[in-house]
Formats: structure tokens, C-alpha cells, sequence
């Protein structure tokens, strides 16, 4: 019998991971992807669908089982209830009707890529009077009430806190750099969702940045972009007439009259736009892979260290800090050499290199605009750039149809190619 890789989670971690295991394993392994939801949700360009008045629904969802099978990696839709590290089983419930029965699978080899969950839940108000861009329901949630319910009145952007788990304590990256702390999961949103809701503002004749607030639960906003970056971030956005309040701690409730923080600071605004804490799911909390909020430890090649046939790559791995799809896709891409190395078809000097994360960041402004952000001086490297444009805006819109062309298969030279085009060729 080949040995069984099971991947669980199918968006951008766990496709990529399946894809690549493929890749470079050959038929030497049986591969099974295991999600909840049959389609990818490509989030990333759900905020510039919303602004311009479309449904993201209609655009941004990809058949994962037909993907799956072209390169012959089973699938099944299912809600994944528990891992056992030591008997090597997942138990899940299929999800396409209620009611099914709970079923078990054994693994050779485990790739946690589930994600998250994004505990919009745990603020008090949301439902009631909060919005989001984070998915199809909320996008189009917000794009409805732009559109009919909107006055004009001021506007609240920001993230609750993020808890991070101690799962990196004992990580070093860029030479010895300690890892970082982060107070907030990804802050790449709320800066391109408060620059693409001035431009919105301007063009429906309500106002300007003047009317929007930023906050930040930390002391900068967007940390993980680089001092550097953010300090031109603020520079440009102070200009234009933002609004920003740092150290807000955490969101303690939303009302209909604002955002009021744990800081002790209430900010007025008739439109709440917010990000939330990123929580493991509850089968992940107390498992002997995951630190103590539920994240699944590994070290820089993405194994546990305990059980180290267990993998993970994305949002659910301890060390994905920012919770943010570059590192993740990084990240699968190292699962799958380690795999390869295990199968005997890669050595060690190919599948070892560790993991030396990088923010990518690319995000819409409005009006054919973007920033394009690539960094990794918070993890102790060298780099912070920053730039702006109508470059980086064609950068994000290509990426997004090559990813649906190729199937997820971006090809090895397109960073390469980003990052000539959005620094080299152009000046911001």
C-alpha cells in the first residue's frame, strides 16, 4: 500500500500542500483532502469586489473537488470533529446533508491546514451592527448596506486582539532573530479596507478619509509590514486625513453608535468595519501537536516536533504569524519537500531549507490603485518596501486570474516577476 497523506483543509494552504505533494512525490503516496466546503473562497480580492458593487460570490470560488482530480488527489466534503496523533485518525462527519454518520480515516502522513475561525462570535454587538469583508455572506452584507442603508456618517475600522500561543518560543529565524509577538493576526485588511473606503467615499459624494477612523489593538498598526513602511503609511495616510488610534487593546463591544475598546476609548461611527481575533478550531485545542491556544507547533520545516509525520502549513501552524496567505503558501511548499525527502524523492540539501517567512502584501485602494508591500525586517531580515500605484493594482487583479487559470498552480518565476514589476519597473 502507498503511504496515505491526508491533508485537512482545501483553501490556499491545503490545495497548495496537496498540489505540491503530488508535485514532487509522484504517484510514490495516495493523497486525501478533507474540507467542510467544496470550493475554494479566494479571499484577498473580496474587499475590491465589495467596493466596486459586485457580488465576490460570482468571481472568487473555485470547484476544489474537479481540481483535486486532475492531478488525482481524492476529496471529501466533511467537518473535521478530532485528530489522534497517536493512533494516526481523523474523525469527521460528512457535511454535504445533516445527518450523517461519523466516520474515521487513518494517515501515514498529516497536513493540518484548516485555518481558523474567525471569531466574529466573541464581539459583543457584531451581528447587530458590525460588517466585514472576510467572506461572500459579509461582503455582500456590506456591499447591500453601502448601497441602501449608508448615510454618510462616520466610519470605524480595525481588529479585536489576536491571541498568539506560545507555540514559537523556542523558533529562530534570520540568523538567530527571536520570534515576534503580534498583537493583531493580520493588519494587511484594515489598512487596504480604510484606503478602498475613502476612494468609495469620494466617488458617491459622501466625504473623504477625514470620516474614517483606523485602530489598531497595538502600539503600529500593521506591524509586521516594517517601522520603515508603516511610519510611511502613516505619513501618507495622516496627509489624506485618516484618522488613527493605537493601543486600543481589543474591541469590547460594537453599538449602534460606534466601537468601544478596551482602552477605554469610544470611537463614534455609523459603519463598523472590523477584523476579529483568529481562534484554532476547538478540535485543535488540548491535542499534544497544538501550544496552549491551539495552534499546531512545528519547527521551521513545518513538523511537529513530537509526531513527526504531523505537518501543518497556513493559518492553523503555530508559526504563521501574520495569518497570512504568502507564508502559508510558503510553508506548503516545504511540507510537500519533506514528504518528498521521507519518499526518497528529493534529498536533504533540496527539501531542507527552512522557513524564512516573508510579508507579501498587496492591497486595493480603489480607483485602479494599490499598495504592494514586501517585508521581513520583523523577523530580523533586511527588507522593507514599500510601494503605490495603479502596478501594484494590475499585480493583484493578474494574480488573482492566473490562480483561477492555472488552478491554483502559480508558476515558479510569477514572485520573481511581481517583485521586478512592482520595484524595478516603476517608481512610486
Amino acid at each position: 500500500m502507498k503511504p496515505h497523506v491526508v491533508v485537512l483543509g482545501g483553501n490556499f494552504a491545503g490545495l497548495a500542500s496537496a498540489q505540491k505533494i503530488r508535485e514532487f512525490c509522484g504517484e510514490a503516496v495516495r493523497i486525501t483532502v478533507i474540507d467542510r466546503k467544496n470550493f475554494l473562497l479566494f479571499v484577498p480580492n473580496v474587499p475590491a469586489e465589495v467596493f466596486e458593487g459586485r457580488d465576490p460570490s460570482k468571481t472568487l470560488a473555485m470547484d476544489i473537488p474537479s481540481t483535486l482530480d486532475e492531478d488525482d488527489i481524492g476529496f471529501i466534503q466533511a467537518e473535521i470533529k478530532a485528530i489522534d496523533p497517536d493512533a494516526k485518525k481523523v474523525d469527521f462527519v460528512p457535511s454535504e446533508r445533516p445527518g450523517a454518520a461519523p466516520e474515521s480515516m487513518a494517515y501515514d502522513y498529516l497536513v493540518v491546514a484548516v485555518g481558523n475561525r474567525l471569531a466574529y462570535d466573541k464581539i459583543e454587538g457584531f451581528a447587530e451592527h458590525g460588517h466585514t469583508v472576510s467572506d461572500f455572506y459579509y461582503g455582500n452584507k456590506l456591499r447591500h448596506f453601502l448601497a441602501n442603508e449608508y448615510k454618510g456618517g462616520p466610519v470605524a475600522i480595525g481588529s479585536a486582539r489576536f491571541h498568539q500561543g506560545d507555540g514559537t518560543k523556542d523558533i529562530k529565524l534570520y540568523g538567530g532573530h527571536a520570534f515576534p509577538s503580534a498583537e493583531a493576526a493580520c493588519e494587511g485588511p484594515p489598512v487596504e479596507t480604510m484606503l478602498s473606503m475613502a476612494t468609495w467615499l469620494g466617488q458617491h459624494g459622501k466625504g473623504g478619509p477625514d470620516k474614517i477612523t483606523v485602530f489598531t489593538p497595538a502600539s503600529l498598526i500593521a506591524e509586521d509590514a516594517g517601522e520603515k513602511v508603516v511610519g510611511k503609511l502613516l505619513e501618507i495616510a495622516g496627509g489624506m486625513g485618516f484618522n488613527y488610534v493605537n493601543e486600543a487593546k481589543d474591541i469590547t463591544r460594537i453599538t449602534k453608535d460606534g466601537v468601544e475598546l478596551a482602552s477605554g476609548k469610544n470611537i463614534e461611527a455609523e459603519l463598523k468595519l472590523v477584523f476579529p481575533d483568529w481562534v484554532p478550531h476547538d478540535f485543535m485545542k488540548g491535542l499534544p501537536i497544538s501550544d496552549n491556544e491551539g495552534f499546531v507547533i512545528t519547527d521551521v520545516t513545518m513538523r511537529n516536533p513530537k509526531y513527526p509525520q504531523v505537518f501543518a502549513a497556513g493559518d492553523a501552524a503555530a508559526i504563521t504569524v501574520p495569518k497570512l496567505g504568502g507564508i502559508g503558501h510558503a510553508q506548503s511548499e516545504i511540507v510537500a519537500k519533506q514528504i518528498a525527502k521521507d519518499m526518497g524523492k528529493m534529498t536533504p540539501a533540496e527539501a531542507d531549507k527552512p522557513l524564512e517567512p516573508v510579508v507579501y502584501c498587496i492591497g486595493d485602494m480603489g480607483n485602479n490603485q494599490a499598495f504592494y508591500i514586501r517585508s521581513n525586517s520583523w523577523f530580523g531580515g533586511p527588507d522593507q518596501v514599500l510601494k503605490m500605484g495603479h502596478m501594484p493594482f494590475l499585480l493583484k487583479m493578474q494574480y488573482k486570474n492566473l490562480f483561477f487559470k492555472t488552478k491554483g498552480k502559480m508558476p515558479e518565476w510569477g514572485l520573481d516577476a511581481s517583485k521586478l514589476l512592482a520595484e524595478k519597473l516603476f517608481a512610486a
